[in-house]
């Protein structure tokens, strides 16, 4: 009876050190947690995004388990109508980002339920906007690091390869070029002098006048939301222009692409 006192006495005093232990300083796994949350190797995000496009600022930002409901084969990725299956990995997400013109949004905002938090994202190739951008993902994450090193990255590709246009102008001389409104972030990587603009409507014949005369060398025109040749009696080159990253989730092909084409419409071999 007294060994079994005795035993029941240090079961007693040991259960307490623990407890004092794990309130005074010992780290409990919700701490361990949370702090790998907030930038750590563990308990990494789990983004749902709605296209490659997002996927692409997620990847960038250091997130690495995005999942991407609209196909990358989906040529206009706003006409693609969410499945039940899609909206089941929402509800499953920490973060979901979408962008406010996508027709599904509300969709995506229903099914991510409590837990998740939505992100909108502003989808804009433009240099500058996507450095704001993915430095702010990449404080909403935790993976500030990875945001900082993706962007000191893009920020030497993106001088090579708008250096390696310029160097492409006819003559030497920046380009006069028309540009639809979601494209016109090619132009500035091609030093470009934007004469107008068109889109996202149909180009109207008050504007086709309009912009014809301000006799433009190329027209960059939206290759997800092409109506067609635009200026076709003009004599400008119009250059097909990729907004959305592939399957890689990748942005910088996205930007190798645009110089690409934008040279070989400037004559450039």
């Amino acid at each position: 009876m007294a060994r079994t006192r005795v035993r029941i006495a240090s079961l007693v005093a040991l259960s307490t050190a623990l407890l004092l232990t794990a309130g005074c300083g010992g780290e409990s796994d919700s701490d361990t947690s949370a702090r790998a949350g907030a930038g750590g190797a563990k308990d990494k995000p789990v983004v749902v995004v709605t296209t490659t496009w997002e996927g692409a600022f997620a990847k960038a930002a250091g997130a690495e388990d995005v999942k991407v409901i609209v196909p990358q084969s989906v040529h206009h990725a706003p006409d693609y109508d969410p499945k039940p299956s899609d909206l089941a990995a929402v509800a499953g997400a920490d973060f979901v980002l979408y962008a406010p013109f996508e027709p599904y949004a509300e969709k995506i905002k229903e099914a991510a339920g409590s837990k998740a938090e939505l992100v909108e994202v502003n989808l804009d190739n433009d240099v500058d906007k996507v450095g704001a951008e993915v430095a702010r993902l990449g404080k909403l994450f935790g993976t500030e690091d990875a945001a900082a090193e993706w962007k000191t990255t893009f920020a030497g590709e993106y001088a090579k390869l708008t250096a390696d246009v310029k160097a492409a102008w006819p003559a030497g001389k920046s380009p006069d070029v028309v540009t639809q409104v979601f494209t016109a972030w090619s132009a500035k990587l091609a030093g470009a002098n934007v004469v107008g603009t068109y889109g996202p409507e149909p180009v109207t014949p008050a504007q086709l006048a309009d912009l014809s005369k301000k006799k433009p060398a190329l027209v960059l025109d939206n290759a997800h939301m092409s109506t067609g040749a635009v200026l076709p009696d003009s004599g400008a080159k119009q250059v097909k222009i990729v907004n959305y990253p592939g399957d890689d989730l990748d942005l910088l092909p996205v930007y190798r692409n645009a110089a690409t084409e934008l040279k070989k419409a400037m004559g450039a071999s």
